[in-house]
């Protein structure tokens, strides 16, 4: 129950939401710029989401392959996004990504090296070069330590267990934020004169996904939703191709695509190779969604292992070379009894990332609201139809910075408007009409949204797979509504909510899309068509129900000459391969 009779009232110049890579990043750089800064965290600060990207960071460095530049980094993003990115956002985050290197180093980043001391770099699936940089197969956590260790250094207030319920506006500007302590109920109401958005993604939506337990349920777009932002491309969700399937409490927990970047190979229940089938070039190293379709394809077609998988084998390496380069690996399967360094992995496709999100203008990260910054998973516009493994750490680092800055101009331009009292009232009526209701009840429709969208909005979609989902997804929010009292679990409830919003924006969106591109698969409509080269918008629309959705589409501007010959390179290298 929320306790507002002593609430924990705070001031600031920027408000950050979100404890993982983006908001720590831009929490940094709003500190340097010399503004006032508060982070707000649903977990600690050295847990977030980020810890569980694994594989690396991408930079055109070019310390191992000499020939890669920031320009064919961006053509790779573009073709693997199928060219729904955005080519502004993608050529930003491209050029901005070595730099990051550099200030990570700079922050005590212990990147694996090679005996000369450059920064290894290793091959992910649709690299023309190697350009990830690692720390073993736990990167994430270690950019997330070097972050950490560089807030604490600067004493940035970071308030932890706290979940933010509704962003509060003064005169259409956003000037603040309403949350409460996970632990003691006990309200946090925060004053500031902008806010940036870090708060991840919605692929909690589905129930195989590599997130932990209430995370990534598209709280943080629904926040943006709620304030007036759209949403684009809620349907490009990244299935990635190896997810553990069991233990039970483990599906769908990810395994990195590090293993095969290192040598794994795939097979079938027959002992196949099958990658062959589907890339023969490339193979194992071909791009998240042909890999993730391919695994989805042999299981379907009864080719699959007896839990409904296949296996990814590393045991034809040497095993101390898989202790250096997969230590998380190792230990990962060693919990279930596994011991990848004798015998193979079982696996199967996971939802792994939000590309659709928050719409944002791409030099600023600015989300059309005034006052309102969003960056990382939460926005969209950088990874299309498939996001380039690799970049998502990039990506939180660079625009989370950018965010960071921008929102501090922003916030030092004009006073902070003081907070709208009846706004604060009406959000407190409406958090103690939510606590009425049964937690149990909640969470056990919280599952049955994350089937439904499983089935109905999976790796392969059918329109009648999606009206279906559409038409018990309206089922559950009825329920959810109209559901019985009892012990109250306001946080799953406000997740309930959070996930119907993006659930309800991915499958409307899913359906909009007649056509199959990227990770987009649609078995009613098999074939790219050149006319969904567009962004579908999705805007809120106020109306007698409360908010609801429109959706619209909108062009995508072509890339910078530079970056077209990158790309045009690119498609005349794969033309000739698949010739020969």
């Amino acid at each position: 129950m929320i306790q507002h009779t002593a609430a924990h009232t705070l001031e600031t110049d920027v408000l950050v939401i979100g404890t993982g890579g983006a908001g720590l990043r831009a929490a940094i750089e709003l500190h340097d710029m010399g503004r006032r800064v508060l982070v707000l965290g649903k977990r600690p600060r050295a847990d977030a989401h980020t810890v569980l990207a694994a594989g690396g960071i991408n930079a055109a460095l070019a310390t191992i392959d000499m020939e890669d530049t920031w320009a064919i980094h961006a053509a790779d993003t573009l073709v693997e996004g199928r060219f729904l990115s955005d080519p502004a956002a993608v050529e930003l985050l491209c050029r901005e990504a070595p730099r990051v290197i550099d200030e990570l180093v700079a922050w005590g980043m212990p990147f694996h090296r090679e005996t000369d001391g450059r920064i290894s770099q290793r091959y992910f699936g649709a690299h023309r070069y190697r350009r990830t940089a690692f720390v073993g197969d736990y990167t994430g956590q270690e950019i997330i330590a070097a972050l950490v260790r560089e807030v604490d250094r600067r004493a940035i207030t970071i308030v932890e267990r706290v979940y933010v319920a509704e962003l509060l506006l003064r005169d259409g500007r956003v000037n603040g934020a309403f949350g409460f302590e996970l632990d003691s109920g006990r309200e946090v109401i925060v004053q500031a004169g902008a806010v940036v958005l870090a708060a991840g993604g919605h692929i909690h939506i589905y129930r195989r996904s590599s997130s932990r337990r209430r995370e990534n349920t598209g709280d943080g777009m629904a926040l943006a939703f709620a304030a007036g932002a759209s949403l684009a491309d809620m349907e490009l969700v990244q299935f990635h191709p190896s997810g553990m399937i069991s233990p039970a409490q483990l599906e769908g927990t990810l395994v990195t695509e590090a293993v095969r970047g290192e040598g794994g190979r795939l097979l079938n229940n027959r002992g196949e190779r099958f990658m062959s089938n589907y890339d023969a070039e490339r193979m194992e190293l071909s791009t998240r969604d042909r890999v993730a379709l391919a695994n989805y394809t042999e299981i379907a077609q009864g080719r699959g292992t007896p839990n409904g998988g296949v296996w990814l084998d590393v045991s034809h390496m040497p095993p101390a070379l898989i202790h250096e380069r997969l230590p998380r690996m190792v230990a990962q399967f060693k919990g279930v009894g596994v011991d990848i360094t004798r015998e193979p992995m079982e696996i199967a496709p996971t939802a792994h990332y939000s590309m659709g999100g928050v719409r944002v203008e791409p030099h600023s990260h600015w989300t059309g609201v005034p006052g309102l910054y969003a960056a990382g998973e939460v926005a969209a516009g950088v990874h299309g139809a498939n996001r380039l493994g690799g970049n998502s750490l990039a990506e939180i680092l660079v625009f989370g910075r950018i965010a960071g800055r921008h929102a501090g101009q922003d916030a030092a331009s004009q006073a902070t408007a003081a907070l709208d009292q009846a706004q604060i009232s009406r959000v407190r009526q409406r958090l103690a009409t939510l606590s009425q209701r049964d937690g149990a009840h909640q969470r056990a429709l919280i599952d049955r949204l994350q089937e439904t969208v499983w089935q109905g909005a999976g790796v392969v979609r059918s329109e009648a797979g999606l009206e279906q989902a559409l038409h018990a997804l309206a089922g559950i929010r009825s329920q959810a509504t109209n559901g019985p009292a009892g012990a109250p679990d306001l946080a799953a409830t406000l997740d309930l909510e959070s996930m119907l919003l993006t659930a309800e924006a991915t499958v409307r969106g899913a359906l909009a899309r007649t056509e199959s591109r990227g990770a987009h698969q649609r078995s009613d409509y098999p074939e790219t068509d050149a006319e969904w080269q567009r962004t579908i918008v999705i805007e809120p629309v106020v109306g007698e129900r409360g908010l609801g959705m429109r959706l619209a589409t909108a062009p995508i501007a072509p890339a910078s000459p530079e970056v077209q010959a990158a790309v045009d390179e690119s498609e005349l290298e794969l033309a000739g391969r698949l010739v020969e």
